[in-house]
């Protein structure tokens, strides 16, 4: 039995969770999953095929992992299986996802609501501590919300809110705001004598350190909760999102109430599957449903989609994007663009806020996926707002990437920095005076234009960043700007339904300091 929260990490972050969706219900969909190995290795081969499981030796040769997928999307509420025939459905949180609403709004639903216990946490291989009556990223927030703890960090989340935080009763908040403290004061020396008995690993888990299995899931727990948007990182501690705080007020004040029947499996997931745009499951899923041709191919053809729209921006079906998905999944191009017009008619924006989703990850994973970040920037920048844009990163001593302007007739160098807090240092300094600025024309592409703004990129800035950027200025009279991830991708979602001029654009970068939300 396990004593803590618990979460299952296939992925640790939820930004993939639309394309493990779509690969679960191209194979498993409607078929009967339990104990069936063959369909188990198959979905194995799809999600490493799509690259969304590392390829490795397969040393039971059962499926093992297309089966911890498959729990990580029943955990969300995304999936369950039929009480009378035990064949794999979709809640309506997951057709949602697949009919290319907004994932973030449904997964956010999903993370807030999110509960012990539960059809996951109960079953046989999971098998939470039934002590546990909560819902844990409300805890969370709440205590975020405390004005005793303001913050909270993945030591704490660890070694006290995952063990202690069992309910939602004000006695058992109190104990934990305390135990907080105590770690601050008092490090390790404030846990029980018992603590690593009391809260060992389950069977499988990390046992190198000590503390190392209630990490991981603490980290896991940051990452799913970050991806709402409600929670902003500085280095460990996790705070309340500036501007985020009455939103959840409202959402703490909001008493809906606990899914009972957790052994109920399709009765707990049609009610926890709702995501935010029901109120009630009323379908009816006792007839049989005949797969046809159609379907297989309907299904095919999404489940492309939506792994494509996570790599680039799609805010419309051109005839690239059909010949692409075409070629991948050998689909008529009628058929594909039938298919992908009905997607994007039903008036969301899912497929760019899930490019948009997986885009804010890239800005925060260090060096893990910095080239990444800088080619969907050149992407963006060419697709989004219409320019000339090129990555010349790779090409050394340059900066990320150039953006030309034949309209406007000016050029502008961006620098992605994937990075919580960036600033600019002595050498980061150095490097866009000389190597960049002054060394444009090594990699201009042969435009003349002048040169009118350099700017960064990044997840976040320290309060240095203006000072710096002026620094910058005052060497090369070339005006400069930094903007977050966020504001940048407030600026994209502007962009999309009113396009920014190229000189707005340029007047907006060459602000000489951080861009924010009222700047554009």
């Amino acid at each position: 039995m396990i004593n803590y929260w618990w979460v299952t990490r296939p992925k640790r972050k939820l930004n993939t969770i639309p394309e493990i969706l779509a690969s679960v219900a191209s194979v498993a969909l409607n078929e009967e999953w339990s104990g069936d190995r063959v369909l188990h290795l198959e979905l194995e081969c799809t999600l490493e095929e799509e690259g969304i499981k590392r390829i490795g030796e397969r040393r039971d040769q059962t499926g093992g992992g297309a089966r911890t997928y498959v729990a990580l999307l029943k955990s969300l509420g995304l999936i369950f299986k039929r009480n009378n025939s035990q064949k794999i459905c979709l809640t309506l949180a997951g057709q949602d996802i697949l009919d290319g609403k907004n994932p973030i709004d449904i997964l956010s639903y999903q993370v807030i609501h999110y509960q012990y216990p539960s059809p996951f946490s109960t079953s046989r291989n999971v098998n939470v501590n039934p002590r546990f009556k909560i819902r844990p990223f409300l805890f969370l927030l709440k205590l975020l919300r405390d004005p005793r703890i303001n913050y909270l960090s993945q030591e704490e989340i660890a070694k006290v809110v995952i063990v202690k935080a069992e309910n939602e009763t004000k006695a058992c908040f109190e104990d934990v705001i305390l135990r907080i403290h105590a770690l601050r004061d008092f490090g390790d020396n404030s846990l029980e004598k018992d603590f690593d008995i009391l809260y060992a690993p389950s069977k499988g888990g990390r046992s190198g350190n000590r503390f190392g299995h209630l990490t991981d899931i603490a980290n896991t727990l940051i990452n799913w909760l970050d991806y709402t948007r409600l929670i902003i990182r500085d280095g460990s501690n996790i705070t309340i999102t500036p501007g985020k705080e009455i939103l959840v007020d409202e959402i703490l004040s909001s008493h809906f109430p606990f899914i009972e029947r957790p052994e109920d499996e399709e009765f707990f997931q049609r009610k926890y599957g709702l995501g935010p745009f029901h109120k009630k499951d009323t379908r009816n899923l006792t007839s049989t449903i005949s797969i046809t041709a159609r379907m297989v191919e309907e299904s095919r053809i999404k489940k492309a989609f939506i792994s494509e729209a996570l790599k680039r921006p799609i805010i419309s079906i051109s005839s690239d994007i059909v010949e692409t998905i075409s070629a991948l999944t050998g689909c008529d191009e009628n058929l594909v663009e039938d298919v992908l017009n009905t997607i994007l008619c039903k008036g969301t924006t899912g497929t760019i806020d899930a490019f948009l989703a997986n885009y804010r990850d890239m800005a925060f994973c260090g060096r893990d996926e910095a080239t990444d970040f800088e080619k969907t920037t050149q992407r963006i920048l060419e697709q989004i707002f219409q320019f000339n844009a090129y990555h010349v990163g790779p090409h050394g001593k340059t900066p990320d990437v150039l953006v030309v302007s034949d309209i406007e007739g000016y050029l502008g160098i961006f620098d992605n920095k994937a990075y919580a807090r960036y600033s600019i240092s002595n050498d980061h300094h150095n490097r866009m005076v000389t190597n960049y600025i002054e060394n444009i024309s090594h990699y201009n592409k042969g435009y003349s234009y002048p040169l009118k703004f350099f700017s960064y990129i990044a997840g976040g800035f320290k309060s240095t960043i203006d000072s710096q950027l002026n620094s910058i200025t005052q060497e090369t009279n070339i005006k400069g700007s930094a903007i977050s991830v966020d504001n940048f991708i407030n600026l994209i979602k502007m962009s999309i339904s009113a396009p920014i001029s190229h000189s707005k654009f340029s007047e907006i970068f060459s602000i000489g300091r951080e861009i924010h939300i009222s700047d554009f």
